[in-house]
């Protein structure tokens, strides 16, 4: 696929990123359904960019993500955030990651593999005190992941 202009093409702005730790995954595989129930806890996170700073709150949520028989993994993450200034912002995040059987294996092994050889994107929701973050509640974002042995780090741009 290749990206054209057209009149209405939204614009991306940079607005923040995540990077969390995870702790391994639980599985129930397979279920009758045919897809696996992958469980992972969110054990921390640092939040930085132009318009968020903070941190993931600890032992806050997680991702119940569903691991389909193509091996497309289908995220379904929910989790706190405090901001720098103290207001907490729930966040729920749903996305896809996919690539090749072995780059797939690399990456459930926690072993680096570079960002073009897969695909991670996301698209959050956020809930939070009406204030100076309520506008997390009136815009899309979409987010842009790398899989770091780690965990993950996700960029975030809001659609303008």
């Amino acid at each position: 696929m290749t990206a054209s202009s057209h009149a209405f093409q939204p614009d991306l702005e940079h607005a923040f990123s995540i990077e969390i730790a995870l702790d391994p995954s639980m599985r129930v595989e397979p279920s009758p359904t045919g897809y696996s129930r992958v469980a992972v806890y969110i054990r921390e996170g640092k939040i930085e960019g132009p318009l968020l700073r903070g941190r993931v709150l600890p032992m806050t949520g997680g991702d119940w993500a569903q691991l389909r028989p193509d091996g497309t993994i289908d995220f379904d993450a929910r989790y706190m955030l405090e901001l720098d200034d103290g207001s907490i912002v729930y966040m729920q995040n749903r996305g896809y990651r996919w690539a090749s059987e072995e780059a797939m294996a690399k990456q459930a092994r926690r072993e680096e593999v570079p960002f073009g050889e897969y695909y991670m994107r996301v698209s959050p929701k956020f809930e939070v005190r009406t204030g100076p973050h309520d506008w997390l509640t009136r815009h899309v974002f979409v987010g842009v992941g790398e899989k770091i042995p780690a965990g993950n780090r996700i960029h975030y741009f809001v659609v303008r």
